[in-house]
C-alpha cells in the first residue's frame, strides 16, 4: 500500500525548504482547504497546491 498523507520531512525532502517552512506550508494548505489542525494533507492536495507533479513526489 502506498502512503497517501505528506509530512513536513516530505515536503522538506521534495522543496529544499527547512523543516519549519515545511511546517507552515502544511499550515497554510490546512487553513486553505478548511482543514482542522487533527487531519492530514494528502500527496495530492499538496501537489495541487503547489503546482509540483505528483509523479516527482517521493515518499520512500
Amino acid at each position: 500500500m502506498e502512503r497517501v498523507c505528506i509530512y513536513a520531512k516530505d515536503v522538506c525532502k521534495a522543496t529544499g525548504r527547512s523543516e519549519r517552512q515545511a511546517r507552515r506550508l502544511l499550515r497554510a494548505i490546512r487553513i486553505e482547504l478548511n482543514k482542522e489542525d487533527h487531519q492530514f494533507i494528502t500527496v495530492k492536495e499538496f501537489c495541487d497546491y503547489t503546482g509540483i507533479d505528483p509523479d516527482l513526489i517521493d515518499l520512500d
